[in-house]
């Protein structure tokens, strides 16, 4: 009883959640985009109205492309899984987890679905899921880092002081996560010594947990260790071509509506809206992402109506284009072979 009863709450606050991110959504969409761009929709709709056909049709083909590249990185990150296999499941986990209440929760249980019919264990899956989303995760550290660097490098000393002190601090960060990360997979000793202490630190706050990091960790070691020794090339040049063939996009976008910045800058807009994608407050960031991308590109001297139009353009073909996407995906999921589950035996930590 207790335990229906959790369970029924927990519906209740996704549904909550989803629906307040969902309309956080829609007035950033709504009423953000033109505030923080300091225009109207009017003057958005002229300069959009401007855009050929023909760009839409080069734009969904890059999207096509660089859909595909990621699939690369999910083949690496999940043995036996197919390039075709792969696409599936990208278009259509993130067309539920990115525009529908429950976000990633969603998306990773539409990816779980998918790939436990076509016989992958729980187990693989699983690991999948967490290798994907650290490569996620610091690839996003990462694209900000490269941003800073060009700014630095095109505009010198015209760039402000937080700029440099954010520069700063994102790199040490990236540099300890991806350290501690690598400590992890390459030595147990290590992973046991991160392991142990983190159980100390929260020890001294929380007495009463039942979970040990430590254990945790020695887990999460073994269950990766292999996937990342023999596909981290692979899952890296997929993100690598993913973000790339994307960034291209940004800036075709930002052309065809007008936007005229320094490259450098315009990879810097395109890296913070690439960050804020990862924010959970709304599905995929939406609204977030735009919001913040406008006022970066307002704030370094762009035109309000083009920089927002662009925003738009991009938001478009990368984000709402996954309806259409994820609905061809799920029917050719529904098209395909299906197999019985084999479950894997774990292997022991080591």
């Amino acid at each position: 009883m207790t335990v229906r009863r959790r369970s029924s709450h927990s519906r209740v606050r996704e549904v909550v959640q989803g629906t307040v991110g969902l309309g956080l959504a829609a007035t950033l969409l709504v009423w953000g985009l033109p505030h923080f761009g300091k225009t109207s929709w009017s003057a958005v709709w002229t300069v959009l109205a401007r855009v050929p056909p023909v760009t839409a049709v080069i734009l969904l083909g890059g999207v096509v492309i660089g859909l595909y590249c990621y699939t690369f990185t999910l083949t690496g990150s999940m043995r036996g899984l197919r390039h075709w296999q792969a696409l599936i499941v990208n278009v259509a986990g993130s067309s539920v987890g990115n525009l529908l209440p429950g976000g990633g929760a969603v998306g990773l249980a539409a990816t779980y679905t998918i790939c436990r019919s076509w016989g992958f264990s729980r187990r693989a899956i699983s690991t999948s899921a967490i290798v994907t989303g650290v490569w996620n995760v610091l690839a996003r550290i990462a694209l900000p880092l490269v941003a800073i660097v060009a700014l630095l490098a095109g505009t010198g000393p015209d760039v402000p002081r937080a700029l440099v002190d954010a520069a700063i601090a994102g790199t040490v960060t990236g540099v300890l996560l991806l350290a501690a990360f690598v400590s992890v997979i390459v030595s147990e000793r290590a992973a046991v010594a991160i392991g142990r202490g983190v159980d100390r630190a929260l020890g001294r706050f929380w007495r009463r947990r039942t979970m040990s990091v430590q254990a945790l960790v020695l887990d999460l070691r073994a269950r990766i260790n292999d996937v990342v020794r023999s596909g981290w090339l692979v899952m890296t040049l997929g993100l690598v071509g993913f973000f790339g063939v994307y960034f291209v996009l940004f800036l075709i976008c930002m052309h065809t509506t007008g936007v005229r910045l320094f490259y450098g800058q315009l990879f810097a807009a395109y890296a913070i809206g690439r960050l804020a994608t990862a924010v959970g407050v709304t599905p995929g960031g939406l609204g977030v992402t735009e919001s913040l991308t406008v006022a970066a590109l307002v704030g370094w001297g762009a035109n309000p109506p083009e920089a927002v139009a662009g925003a738009v353009l991009f938001s478009v073909f990368t984000h709402f284009i996954e309806l259409p996407l994820g609905a061809l995906g799920w029917l050719a999921w529904s098209l395909s072979p299906k197999k019985e589950p084999v479950e894997l035996t774990a292997s022991p930590p080591g």
